[in-house]
């Protein structure tokens, strides 16, 4: 592969990982835990396709972060530093909504992690 093409490979790649992965852990594997909180605080869970299209962006975002990161630290401290901005916080602001349930978090954290692992995985086969 050309070597001007590799990062744009390797990126469309990492957002196209954790956008699947987070459909599968939110949409498919944890969705029955978001919609009865929701409903439970009287709101409708958001699946509409303007959502989805949201989280593709936030999933952009964080392939950007990985990215800028792995140029400063090494591949750990790349998947320590992005889980902790990318997920932990984002738990934080949500619990704090109280729009978090947090029955998910004993599958989403290690499901996270995996995200993030493999998605700083790839960004880190560029350069070898």
């Amino acid at each position: 592969m050309k070597t001007k093409l590799k990062p744009i490979f390797y990126g469309i790649a990492t957002w196209l990982w954790i956008c699947l992965s987070e459909f599968f852990r939110n949409s498919l594997l944890l969705r029955k835990y978001w919609v009865e909180h929701y409903r439970s605080l009287g709101l409708i869970f958001p699946e509409a396709p303007l959502n989805g299209l949201v989280w593709s962006l936030w999933a952009l975002s964080l392939t950007g972060f990985i990215y800028i990161l792995s140029q400063k630290f090494s591949f750990w401290k790349t998947v320590g530093i992005s889980w902790f901005t990318g997920f932990f916080m984002m738990w934080l602001s949500l619990g704090n909504l109280q729009v978090l349930p947090f029955t998910i978090l004993y599958m989403a954290i290690p499901l996270s992690f995996l995200e993030i692992f493999l998605g700083s995985w790839i960004i880190f086969r560029i350069y070898k």
